[in-house]
């Protein structure tokens, strides 16, 4: 059987899926276009460029983090699953919390979960700054990860709370961050992180700039971050 693109993509990432994989990625796809027609998920939708714009962009966070050595996931934003949905099918292993604040996203989540038998993953609906406040939430997780659109202060404020001391915020960020990075420094520090790595790159075969910010938990988020809804879109730490 020849290789799909996708899959020798993967290979220069070094992840190799299984035949059960493959068909799980497949029928997502499947899924996501299907819901698509009736709410707004994605603007992409052809097979080959979700592959690459939303399923190999996701996995490619292996080229700053070893998924072997996390255990517990937290998608912040998770909006259509991206990246929680393909990094659990990627690593079974894993423990996944998708949060989005969007009911109907969360419907789709929870058929897309049921559909691909995946285990050890759940779908909440509600907001960052609020779910980050209960306890069995807060500082629970090994690793937070986030595609959603928004300035590095104002995402580490939602997402820093969320990660144990130890663990990581990795946020997937598109090419130049430069000044997103210089005017993030203070709000990280604040809130218990440290800037570890950058890491810039192009997807596999494609001129699509990433950037990876790797940001370590060094210490406990004050209690009195993130602070109330709209406020850290509003006024980012500064």
């Amino acid at each position: 059987m020849e290789e799909r693109i996708f899959d020798s993509k993967l290979k220069q990432l070094g992840i190799v899926l299984t035949d059960k994989m493959k068909e799980q990625f497949d029928r997502y796809f499947e899924l996501l276009v299907e819901w698509n027609k009736v709410m707004n998920l994605t603007g992409i939708t052809e097979y080959e460029e979700v592959n690459e714009k939303h399923f190999l962009d996701s996995l490619a966070i292996v080229k700053v983090q070893d998924m072997e050595q996390v255990s517990t996931v937290i998608d912040i934003g998770t909006g259509a699953g991206f990246p929680g949905i393909p990094l659990k099918i990627a690593f079974p292993h894993l423990k996944v919390t998708l949060l989005d604040s969007l009911n109907k996203r969360i419907k789709f989540l929870n058929c897309v979960i049921q559909e691909l038998s995946l285990e050890d993953i759940c779908a909440l609906h509600g907001r960052a700054e609020d779910y980050a406040k209960k306890s069995e939430h807060r500082e629970a997780y090994d690793l937070c990860v986030s595609r959603a659109v928004a300035n590095l202060a104002t995402l580490s404020e939602y997402c820093l709370p969320y990660v144990k001391k130890g663990g990581m915020f990795i946020p997937y960020k598109s090419g130049e961050i430069e000044e997103e990075l210089q005017n993030s420094k203070k709000a990280v520090s604040i809130l218990g992180g440290e800037i570890e790595q950058v890491e810039k790159f192009c997807l596999p075969e494609s001129d699509i700039a990433r950037s990876f910010i790797k940001i370590e938990k060094k210490k406990s988020t004050p209690g009195k971050f993130p602070r109330k809804a709209g406020l850290p879109t509003k006024e980012p730490l500064q």
